[in-house]
Parts: structure tokens; C-alpha cells; sequence
């Protein structure tokens, strides 16, 4: 293995070795030692073809927000076997059984660390329900940790707060989730989930970004199973509503589907209002007078 640098008797540095069996780095013109005890950086296992060494290591498994002890605690076995793979006997049985018992204690020592085990118990059954990404869950884990610091898990559900900070992740990573989707998913009233958030973001100081209405767009007709040409006639109608300020204020899925409500009628493509009501999840009175609202100011504008 070559080194760059200068060996200070001949002032060459293009023919230096590093022999890591030695710890040391020599000059390949002169036999100077230039470096000696050099520390070792090379993998601590050895690898017998290119496949091996490009798959193997020894650095453990990642630490994350969504474990209780961040993945950095250790677990003892249940197996009663040596490294020979030889049983215990009963003295030594009864010594594992107890350190087993206490190693299960210091991970679970305060009432802290116990809400963080169970509550990240029912955060993997919500990633289940809502398919969420690994970066989703831990931003909803890094949430929920503020929250159990200032106190504001105490006196509400633990459902209800990690599916408020799984709304939230949602929101600040782009994924078009909305508060009844999660409601419905999780068997939380609607009503509890909304009154969870505020908290959550009117404590914790978060920025939450508005939902993406191009997205809410590409839900709706999913769901309506809408042609593509009425899909980006919405779209561009959606720019345009959004580029004169129409849909400040407005609920985005209500929007989206009063706007793909329009665009089919521009298309020519046939849907009626209480299946694009029912897609977007809101009452045809409001994709009714969404529509001619946005109808009338599109004309004026």
C-alpha cells in the first residue's frame, strides 16, 4: 500500500510503503523508516474474495429515534448454551436467569423510559396501517420524544399523540396524508386528532408546511380513476388557482376536488359530484360551491 508522504532522507514520497503488519510506512528508495506504530484502519475480519469484502462488517446495527433505548442497549440471549454450544448447568442457568431479569430492569428503570417501550410498540403497528417510510417514522419518533420532554403526553392517549406527530411528519415531509386518513386508520376521532396537532404545534413551536394541492389532485383521480388528460387539465387549473391566491384558506382535498370536477367538465369526461365528493372526503354542498366559486373568479381573472 502506498503512502504520500516525504521521506526526510531522500525527499521522495511517489515510492513509499505502508506495511500494516509492522505499523509502519517506508521509503521504497531509501529503506528509511518514516513512520513507525501507525495505527491500524484496515477491517478487523479477513476477506478471501472481492464479494466477501464488499459485503461483510462489523459495525452493528444503526441506532434510531423509533427504539426506546435508540438501538445502542444490549439484549442477553435466551439461549442456555456456552460458545461451544454446550447447555449450562443450574448454578450458572440461575445466574443468567437473574442478570436477564436486572438487564430487563435498567432498560426499563423509570416510567419515562416504559411510556417510550410501549409507546413505540403501537408506532410500528401505525407504520403498518399507514405504510409510512423509515425517515417518516423517525421524524414522528423525534416528535413524540419533545412532546413525552414537556409533559404533553400526560393526561392524553398514546395513540392519539403519535398519530398527531405521524399527521405532522407527514406534513413536513410532503406525503399526502390527511387527518381523516389517519383518523380512520388508527380508530381516533377526527375531533381528538385535530385538538392533538394544534397542541403539538402551538407547544413545540413546529413549522408545519400547507399540503401540496398537486397532490391531492393525483389522490382524488386515483381514487375517481379519472382519465390523465383530465389529471393534468386539473393540474394547470390548480397553478392557476393558486398563482391569483384562490386557495388560501381553503381545505386542499375540497379544492382538488372541485377543481377536478371542473377540469372533467372542460374534458368532457363524465363524473358526477358525489363520487369526487365521496373520493375527496368532503360533502358535495362543498364541491358544489367550490366549483362556482372558483368558476366565477377563474372568469374574472
Amino acid at each position: 500500500m502506498k503512502s504520500s508522504i516525504k521521506c526526510p532522507v531522500c525527499n521522495r514520497s511517489n515510492q513509499n510503503i505502508a506495511d500494516p503488519e509492522s505499523g509502519e510506512i517506508i521509503c521504497g528508495n531509501c529503506g528509511t523508516v518514516i513512520l513507525e506504530n501507525v495505527e491500524e484502519n484496515r477491517a478487523e475480519w479477513r476477506a478471501f474474495s472481492v464479494e466477501e469484502a464488499n459485503h461483510r462488517s462489523r459495525t452493528g446495527m444503526p441506532t434510531s429515534l423509533a427504539r426506546h433505548d435508540m438501538g445502542l442497549a444490549t439484549v442477553i440471549g435466551r439461549s442456555d448454551k456456552d460458545a461451544s454450544g454446550k447447555g449450562l448447568d443450574a448454578v450458572v442457568r440461575s445466574t443468567m436467569d437473574r442478570l436477564r431479569a436486572w438487564d430487563f430492569r435498567t432498560q426499563a428503570y423509570s416510567p419515562a423510559d416504559r411510556n417510550l417501550r410501549h409507546a413505540f410498540s403501537i408506532l410500528e403497528r401505525i407504520r403498518d396501517k399507514l405504510g409510512l417510510s423509515e425517515a417518516a417514522i423517525e421524524k414522528t419518533a423525534y416528535i413524540y420524544r419533545k412532546a413525552q420532554e414537556r409533559g404533553l403526553v400526560r393526561g392524553r392517549t398514546i395513540p392519539s399523540v403519535l398519530s398527531a406527530a405521524a399527521y405532522i411528519a407527514c406534513r413536513e415531509m410532503g406525503i399526502s396524508r390527511t387527518l381523516s386518513d389517519i383518523a380512520d386508520l388508527t380508530n381516533i376521532k377526527r375531533k381528538e386528532l385535530a385538538r392533538t396537532t394544534r397542541l403539538l404545534i402551538l407547544e413545540l413551536d413546529l413549522k408545519v408546511p400547507m399540503v401540496d394541492p398537486i397532490k391531492c389532485i393525483v389522490k382524488v383521480a386515483n381514487k375517481t380513476r379519472l382519465s390523465e388528460r383530465t389529471k393534468r387539465e386539473a393540474m394547470s387549473i390548480m397553478q392557476n388557482v393558486t398563482k391569483h391566491g384562490i386557495s388560501a384558506g381553503k381545505d386542499p382535498m375540497g379544492l382538488a376536488g372541485s377543481v377536478l370536477y371542473l377540469s372533467s367538465k372542460n374534458v368532457g369526461e363524465t363524473i358526477t359530484q358525489m363520487d369526487i365528493a365521496e373520493a375527496a372526503g368532503v360533502t358535495e354542498v362543498t364541491i358544489r360551491n367550490r366549483f362556482k366559486d372558483l368558476k366565477s373568479r377563474l372568469e374574472l381573472n
